[in-house]
């Protein structure tokens, strides 16, 4: 039963969390992600440590809200919760000066403690929460949080507050994972006697993993972006725990990160030299007329200028940079990169901005203004990362109209869209290798843009300005999730259109995953096609990606109601459709009703020889339809081809009477479609057809009728109900034979044009020409004589 007048309520836990704390992309997306939760109907509540290093006009508005003991190993801990409400969002500050009054959020000898305890003060604090919070969801973030969801299931299962907590695990930077010696195991986190804990925990013979007790326990993985999620599940990505990803797919998603898109706003930036829109881009010259003048490089329009704002490490592609930023600055394109990181790199720019004054310009330093005016202000953003989980950079150039150029990893593929140079689609310039000559091909393919054409340059950057990449979108894929998870909680009608419409692009262009759930959503409208269903071809094709990857099924439990819903949907329509045209031809399908009814009397008959009679038939069909109905006697003769061969190749691995019965329900299935496509030919080659089938169903074995005569009425059901799909729901579909059918169908088109050049003789039936040649024959020659 739903609940229809409670919210989704949700804690929300993260180490930093802008603009409290930030130092990198996590503050980013708890200060903004939190807030989307909130306006699109959710309650959420933001827990965050309390650093010394928040500003005091913060620290004064907070309010001291509880305080309570947290059990960690031997000790017992202060924790304190300060409440602060900041753009509709409530924040709750996890206060021990012991652990969190210093300089810096992360890098001390005790991280592991610190934020063993910041995972336990999270579970704990649940108890703790305003009147009416209960919580519903607690999501999790990255390896500081990551023993939150193992300290829930082990310490805390079982009381009614916690029964209801389903738990989120968010991987920001799988190589970030919290690996700690295992003395911490019992004297910090007090789970060294509970077997299961300690052995999802190690992650070698003297060493424990913060993240990999998270991929164990939590309900739900996500990371932050879809290519990346199938990264991460690779050796090359994975860092040690594409294992357990593997593992844990089924509850694994990439959700694709946001911005805040009126922080980063050309319209409205007072940090840039000149605000621009997407209509009048004539302030974005002025904001370049000024960095170059600012950085020492030759004022001019007519070069392009490519910046970087990055940190200056190997994962962030420097080492291509280093190789192939001679023959970019010598080709004419202007340079300027700002960040800090290996003192090599560092060494290096500093050298090429010696070597190429005016036209290269390094800053080894940390500024937040200056690389908002360098988004604003350059041509071309170079982001060419080793990996890179999502990534936001290049998503504020697109926003700022600077057209990235990027590798083709994690979350840059996902964002970017490269230039089409036929068709003019694209939002930026991207090549997949991690190569320093790739890379700078690509830099000069949009700098050969921007001189060559500049009118096709303009449309390509009105096209990345025009990208949504807000957080709502965002906001609607993680309500899906929270919902998917409670059921019993009813989604507000408002989020729920919202969502369905954030979401209807992206279903589009779902891979392998949203198949798993057709069998289950075709079922319903499969009574309603059957009678029409003269495209027999088309249902063929589309059953192997449903029929034929059992394995993949448990991938189902991975997606969310709105994607089950827009998958149900999608599959209505498509009945939807084919029910419109069986209404057009209502008079036509009664009276080939009853037509049909005897012609599954002999489709019944057919179990006993099923292949003489589906080649008979075919043989007659097809040239009584070759002028009006040529392409539908092709399909057939497919089909019945397909149903021959699987017929053979089943005869070596499964007893022949389990042959019979497969070969028998297909073909009984075919046969009755046949009558219905040759009614629509002349009757009298159709009545042809039918009495030249009937004879071929005497061409079989007493032994083999006597055996199968109980089956033969349950089986002369099923075309029956097939046929008369309108009057009775069909009979229960049967995976096992579908699929077989569908494996052998792509090879049935080679067989068939034997079948089209010689008439059909009364030789061995198709299911009897097994291995051993020589007893089909005798068996067939025994047969014959018979006659």
């Amino acid at each position: 039963m739903a609940e229809t007048s409670k919210k989704m309520q949700i804690v929300f836990a993260a180490a930093e969390c802008a603009p409290f704390v930030k130092t990198g992309g996590l503050g980013d997306v708890a200060g903004s992600l939190p807030a989307a939760l909130v306006r699109a109907g959710a309650e959420v509540i933001v827990m965050v440590p309390k650093y010394a290093t928040i500003k005091d006009e913060y620290k004064a508005q907070m309010e001291h809200f509880a305080d309570f003991y947290v059990s960690l190993g031997w000790r017992n801990e202060y924790c304190g919760l300060e409440k602060l409400e900041h753009d509709g969002v409530t924040y709750m500050f996890i206060d021990n000066e012991r652990y969190f009054a210093r300089d810096y959020p992360y890098g001390f000898f005790d991280d592991g403690e610190r934020f063993a305890f910041f995972s336990k003060a999270i579970t704990e604090s649940l108890q703790h929460l305003p009147a009416g919070f209960e919580c519903d969801i607690l999501h999790c973030n990255d390896w500081q949080t990551a023993l939150a969801p193992v300290f829930l299931r082990e310490f805390y299962q079982g009381l009614p507050l916690y029964d209801r907590v389903k738990t989120v695990f968010s991987i920001h930077n799988v190589a970030f994972q919290g690996q700690f010696s295992d003395t911490v195991m019992e004297d910090i986190l007090g789970v060294a006697h509970i077997p299961a804990a300690a052995s999802q925990l190690r992650c070698d013979a003297c060493s424990i993993n913060y993240m990999l007790g998270a991929l164990h326990y939590a309900d739900a993985i996500t990371t932050v972006s879809p290519t990346y999620a199938g990264e991460i599940q690779t050796p090359e990505f994975g860092e040690g725990l594409d294992g357990v990803l593997r593992e844990r797919s089924y509850a694994l998603q990439g959700i694709l990160n946001g911005i805040d898109v009126a922080g980063f706003d050309p319209a409205t930036d007072k940090r840039i030299a000149a605000n621009y829109t997407i209509d009048d881009r004539s302030g974005k010259a002025v904001c370049k007329a000024k960095l170059q003048e600012e950085l020492g490089l030759e004022v001019r329009d007519d070069r392009p200028l490519m910046v970087m704002v990055t940190r200056l490490t190997r994962q962030k592609g420097m080492d291509l940079v280093m190789y192939a930023l001679d023959r970019i600055l010598s080709g004419g394109v202007q340079v300027a990169v700002l960040g800090t990181g290996d003192r090599d790199y560092e060494d290096g720019l500093r050298y090429f901005q010696d070597k190429y004054p005016g036209t290269m310009a390094a800053r080894i330093e940390f500024d937040p203004a200056l690389s908002q005016r360098m988004y604003a202000a350059a041509d071309m953003f170079l982001m060419p990362s080793k990996f890179e989980p999502c990534g936001l950079s290049q998503i504020i150039a697109m926003r700022y109209g600077t057209l990235p150029i990027v590798r083709e990893t994690g979350g840059l593929k996902d964002t970017v869209i490269p230039y089409n140079e036929f068709t003019g689609e694209g939002t930026g310039f991207s090549f997949s290798n991690f190569n320093g000559d790739e890379m700078g091909d690509a830099v000069f393919r949009a700098a050969r843009l921007f001189w060559d054409n500049r009118e096709a340059w303009n449309q390509l950057v009105t096209q990345a300005m025009s990208q949504d990449f807000s957080w709502t979108r965002s906001a609607d894929k993680y309500l899906d999730l929270y919902f998917f998870m409670h059921p019993e909680i009813e989604r507000p009608a408002g989020v729920e259109a919202a969502a369905e419409k954030a979401e209807a692009e992206p279903e589009v262009v779902a891979e392998a995953e949203p198949v798993v759930e057709a069998p289950a959503a075709a079922e319903e409208p499969k009574t309603e096609e059957k009678p029409v269903e003269a495209k027999s071809e088309v249902k063929v094709e589309a059953a192997p990606e449903a029929e034929a990857k059992p394995a993949a099924k448990p991938t189902a439990k991975k997606t969310t109601t709105r994607k089950t819903t827009a998958k149900k949907a999608t599959t209505t329509m498509a009945a939807a459709t084919k029910t419109d045209a069986a209404k057009t031809t209502t008079a036509k399908a009664t009276t080939t009703r009853k037509r049909t009814t005897a012609a599954a009397k002999k489709a019944a008959e057919a179990e006993i020889a099923p292949e003489v009679k589906a080649e008979t038939a075919t043989a007659e069909a097809k040239p009584v339809a070759k002028a009006p109905a040529k392409s539908a006697a092709k399909k057939t003769a497919a089909s019945k081809t397909a149903t021959t061969k699987k017929a053979t190749a089943t005869k070596s691995t499964t007893s022949k009477a389990a042959t019979t019965k497969a070969a028998a329900k297909t073909t009984a299935k075919a046969a009755a479609k046949s009558v219905v496509k040759v009614e629509e030919a002349p009757s009298e080659p159709k009545a042809k057809a039918a009495v030249e089938a009937k004879p071929a169903a005497k061409t079989t074995t007493r032994k083999r009728a006597t055996t199968t005569a109980k089956k033969t009425t349950t089986k002369a059901a099923a075309p029956k109900a097939e046929a008369k799909a309108e009057d009775k729901p069909a009979v229960k579909a049967e995976p096992a034979p579908k699929a077989a059918e569908v494996k052998t169908a792509p090879k049935a088109t080679a067989k068939t044009k034997p079948a089209k050049e010689t008439p059909v003789s009364p030789a061995v039936p198709a299911e009897e020409k097994a291995p051993t040649k020589k007893t089909s024959v005798r068996k067939a020659t025994a047969t014959r004589k018979r006659h």
